[in-house]
């Protein structure tokens, strides 16, 4: 019989970062309690495109092979000229990152409400987990023993116990807020942006499966989500107005935007949601037994994706330092390494480039945009130079760290 340092976590949001962590954690055969304020899982157009830092994540909860069988890896990404639509620059890495040490490390497509369901399945019916619906949790709370969370649920209030507890609950995380208050450094940009999921034939203008239009106003992205056509439109708008404003508004940004000038029945809409963007950083990602992963622990604007891949990364760090101390290779001090590192990676990495990412594709002279800009400048010899490319694609994995080299001795022995 092996004698574990602990017993049960508990994840706080049945969203992409709780349901991995949770299925990570299951997998090692840790006890997990996922509870979640909804009552179903999200449906709404969210990140649909998983950057390469995030592609081991997959792999080591075993859902890699049939995130690429139901979805699809996308090799190429441009940016283009608002007027024309024209190319200025971009990339192919058909042949650069589909084939590194056996794995393929292209950005991966699946859109996150069906990679959601795919994870809950594979906890529910490969490790007998499950997620508490409709249990919203209020208050928090920790002793030396254990941490607990005070729970509005169906049946009442309930108190909740675990040896950890982690919020994955998102930008409004109330695990956050019950540790920090108001208190969430960082700055909401003064712009707004627009993210359907919209049926619109691109692949005839000449379009990538990626694709960013530089204007100050109307900039956009047109991504491919799924194989039969579907695309995530991210647009800018102007900030300020209501959801029916912005309703209003849309037939007429998508024919003045999009290539061909579409008019409302030559597109089909399936998602619609507005979204304000913010850069911000909790002071810790682990106070005492609670700690924090993805949006509840950090948020970026979503030009490139790299919050969605951070926080997936995120839990990938989490969970090598939550298995270290299950395995008895490392004690919980390797948990404040864990905050101080994920923090670093934000300010360091993700952080600077998410923002310049939207300063890219927001540039107010488009004109001269590749002649100000050293990454696009990068691009363009990498049309040529594929180890080059290579090279610059393959410097995104700066964002992921090692946390089992911290660990120590042989582990847990049985109890005699």
């Amino acid at each position: 019989m092996v004698e574990r340092p602990f017993n049960k976590v508990i994840v706080v949001g049945a969203g992409p970062s709780g349901l991995l962590l949770a299925l990570l954690l299951s997998k090692h055969g840790i006890s997990v309690e996922i509870l979640e304020a909804a009552d179903q899982l999200d449906q709404q157009p969210r990140a649909a495109h998983y950057g390469t830092p995030a592609i081991p994540e997959f792999r080591r909860a075993g859902i890699v092979d049939e995130m690429r069988k139901r979805g699809m890896r996308l090799s190429t990404l441009s940016w283009r000229r608002p007027e024309d639509h024209s190319y200025i620059a971009g990339f192919d890495l058909s042949d650069v990152l589909s084939d590194i040490d056996g794995e393929d490390l292209r950005t991966h497509c699946y859109p996150m409400q069906d990679l959601d369901a795919l994870m809950l399945e594979e906890i529910t019916e490969k490790y007998g987990g499950k997620v508490l619906w409709k249990h919203k949790v209020v208050d928090i709370g920790q002793d030396a023993d254990k941490a607990w969370v005070d729970v509005e649920t169906p049946e009442g209030k309930k108190r909740f116990e675990g040896d950890y507890i982690v919020g994955a609950d998102g930008a409004n995380s109330q695990i956050r807020r019950s540790l920090f208050g108001d208190e969430f450094p960082g700055f909401t940009w003064d712009a707004q942006i627009i993210a359907t999921n919209t049926y619109y034939d691109f692949e005839k203008f000449g379009f990538h499966d990626a694709n960013f239009i530089i204007h100050p106003e109307n900039f956009y992205m047109a991504a491919k989500i799924t194989q039969d056509g579907l695309y995530r439109i991210t647009y800018g708008e102007t900030p300020g107005l209501t959801r029916e404003e912005y309703l209003a508004r849309q037939p007429g940004k998508f024919e003045e935007i999009l290539p061909g000038h579409p008019k409302p029945d030559a597109y089909k809409i399936i998602n619609f949601s507005p979204y304000k963007m913010h850069q911000r950083c909790a002071p810790k990602f682990r106070v005492g037994r609670f700690a924090l992963v993805a949006d509840a622990a950090h948020l970026c604007n979503p030009w490139g994706g790299l919050g969605i891949t951070g926080g997936f990364v995120d839990v990938g760090g989490l969970f090598d330092c939550l298995a270290g101390i299950w395995d008895g290779k490392a004690d919980e001090s390797i948990l404040d390494l864990y905050s101080a590192v994920r923090i670093q990676k934000w300010k360091e990495i993700i952080d600077v480039l998410s923002q310049e990412n939207f300063r890219r594709v927001s540039d107010k002279d488009p004109a001269t945009r590749l002649e100000r800009d050293p990454f696009m400048q990068m691009l363009k010899r990498g049309e040529t130079d594929r180890p080059f490319l290579k090279e610059v694609m393959l410097a995104g994995l700066a964002v992921r760290y090692d946390f089992t080299q911290h660990y120590r001795g042989e582990g847990v022995k049985a109890k005699v």
